[in-house]
């Protein structure tokens, strides 16, 4: 019996932790947003900002290899000089 209260106490605190981590997600988000939603007022547009901060997480192989990819689709699709 002492088990299956533990186990419940157990549960009980995970949940209550992955709750409080989504509130703190959400009000990320909500602060993510908000910066996005300041950048679109003062001209910068936000679909290329976020594909910027999309490729800094990538290392640098990675970044490179993207990009010649692009380059060669690019390039078979008439869209590069």
């Amino acid at each position: 019996m002492a088990k299956s209260g533990f186990a419940k106490d157990h549960l009980k605190s995970l949940i209550e932790r992955v709750e409080r981590l989504e509130e703190e997600k959400a009000a990320l988000t909500a602060d993510i947003r908000e910066i996005y939603s300041e950048a679109k007022g003062q001209g910068f547009d936000t679909k290329i900002m976020r594909q910027v901060v999309r490729l800094r997480k990538l290392d640098r192989a990675e970044f490179q290899e993207r990009e010649a990819i692009l380059d060669l689709y690019m390039s078979a699709l008439g869209m590069r000089r």
